[in-house]
């Protein structure tokens, strides 16, 4: 365990420069004694770590030192050539130089890692978007990456849900993710920090000024917070539902995760091998499009204006086919 964090302390400073030990500390969650500790046995090893005191001070690696590969362990370099499979970086229009990168990383590698990391791009394949969608074109994701790496400011002409659809707004962007096959950018605009859909954007121009962004920023944090509110905002309703045996069986596979916990959760026996279930919903109009999938193995109790929804439905399709 030890000897693993020595090499990412030599890591840390050789791809980040100069850090204070209580940086390498919070970095590597482990007391400011224990970074001086493992300084020493650096030192010990000579390593050419160097400290500097004062306030511009702290640990720094001499110019020029690049530490090899091969403190890596089996797991490491297997996750590393998992993380870098290759169709985010081309779309990012980083394809080649990603290539280029697997290969000079495998060449560093000791043999005795080299084989089993290899069978990653054997053996794995990530497709991240989901079955019944193709992937969304994203002709402007280099342009946008580009500005996002620069700080460099963006004019981009939008499309959103609501009149007027199409939107002309300077944006900052601060940094992008990668959501279920689709791009997303977070960026600093008149309303302050948000969330677009890179898809969506219909043109951009890379503007000459750069911008800061603000103080204490962490993407990461920014969009785990950002899904929080997302689901939080999802469901604003509730119905009451009957399931039947059949229904229930099938529901995990139809309706949404929420749905499916609620009925796991909060399900009563009803008559006939029955269950009733207080579920979320988005709205009315989601749930009528949402419940019709089960047909007459679920029963909207209420809210009656769902159920009179359903009971359209229902009667509009028994006089399509004849139904009496």
């Amino acid at each position: 365990m030890r000897a693993s964090r020595l090499v990412s302390l030599l890591l840390l400073l050789q791809a980040r420069g100069r850090r204070t030990a209580q940086q390498l500390a919070d970095e590597l969650e482990v007391s400011v004694r224990t970074i001086y500790r493992d300084v020493q046995s650096l030192h010990e090893a000579g390593i050419p770590l160097y400290g500097d005191a004062g306030p511009e001070g702290g640990y720094r690696l001499v110019d020029g030192y690049r530490t090899r590969l091969t403190g890596l362990t089996a797991e490491e370099t297997q996750a590393w050539f998992l993380a870098a499979l290759p169709d985010p970086a081309a779309q990012l229009g980083l394809g080649e130089a990603a290539a280029a990168a697997r290969l000079k990383f495998s060449a560093a590698l000791p043999p005795a890692l080299r084989e089993p990391a290899e069978r990653i791009r054997e053996r794995f394949h990530l497709d991240a978007p989901g079955w019944y969608s193709p992937g969304e074109e994203t002709p402007h994701l280099p342009a946008v990456a580009d500005a996002v790496w620069n700080r460099r400011a963006v004019r981009v002409r939008y499309r959103r849900w609501r009149e007027p659809e199409e939107t002309e707004r300077r944006l900052e962007p601060y940094g992008l993710v990668l959501k279920a096959g689709r791009w997303y950018v977070v960026a600093r605009g008149d309303g302050g920090l948000r969330t677009y859909r890179v898809d969506q954007i219909l043109a951009v121009a890379v503007l000459g000024e750069t911008f800061e962004a603000e103080t204490g920023f962490d993407l990461a944090a920014y969009w785990r917070a950002y899904l929080a509110d997302f689901h939080a905002r999802l469901h604003q309703g509730e119905a009451l539902i009957r399931l039947s045996p059949r229904g229930a069986e099938r529901l995990p596979q139809l309706l949404s995760h929420a749905v499916a916990r609620a009925v796991a959760e909060r399900a009563e026996p009803d008559v006939d091998g029955w269950v009733r279930a207080l579920v979320p919903i988005e709205s009315l109009s989601h749930a009528h499009t949402e419940f019709l999938r089960l047909g007459p193995d679920l029963e909207v109790l209420e809210p009656l204006p769902l159920r009179e929804l359903l009971v359209g439905s229902a009667r509009g399709l028994a006089a399509l086919y004849g139904a009496g």
